[in-house]
């Protein structure tokens, strides 16, 4: 029995740092920010990047929640807004979940012929969003660099401390676990 709760002990904590990879910052050619939770933060995040010249170009991807503008839309008029030039901003408006932002973000990187892109999201949706993105991009010579927005609830250490991060820490391990069973079969 003590060696289990030295297993959870030392496992718990793990899975936030398994959820969150990050890869060091390389000069790319894109900068693809995903809608969903904290959306303000992800396109900051994006922001900041193209600000500091990581990438030329943002390609934002994500359907409307409702029948109003899309996500994607949305999230190109904070960049403009934020001094983004229009003209290095691409959006992807169909996107109604990862599976989709990376099947039809595809055709844009085909299209404008990318091989490096910084891939940005919410830290606890990090890894299943490179899984679906690298798993999308198959057969693509394309390097993705995994680079989190920051989120105001969940940390991967001490995701555990509140319901909300424990919720949705679970939620993305089954849906991790759901995709490599269904796309590797």
């Amino acid at each position: 029995m003590g060696l289990l709760i030295l297993a959870a002990i030392l496992l718990v904590p793990g899975i936030g740092f398994f959820l969150s990879p990050q890869n060091s910052l390389e000069l790319s050619d894109a900068i693809i920010i995903i809608s969903g939770g904290e959306t303000t933060q992800r396109v900051s995040e994006g922001v900041r990047l193209y600000k500091e010249r990581w990438a030329p170009l943002l390609i934002m991807s994500g359907a409307a929640r409702d029948e109003g503008t899309s996500n994607a839309l949305a999230m190109k008029k904070m960049a403009i807004s934020a001094g983004v030039p229009e003209k290095n901003v691409v959006v992807e408006e169909e996107a109604t979940n990862t599976f989709e932002n990376a099947l039809k973000v595809k055709n844009i990187i085909q299209a404008q012929k990318i091989t490096k892109m910084i891939l940005v999201t919410s830290p606890y949706h990090q890894r299943r969003a490179s899984l679906v993105f690298h798993l999308a991009l198959r057969g693509l010579p394309i390097q993705i660099i995994n680079h989190s927005a920051k989120d105001s609830q969940w940390r991967k250490n001490g995701w555990w401390e509140n319901s909300w991060a424990r919720r949705i820490t679970f939620s993305e391990l089954q849906k991790i676990l759901y995709t490599t069973v269904v796309w590797y079969r």
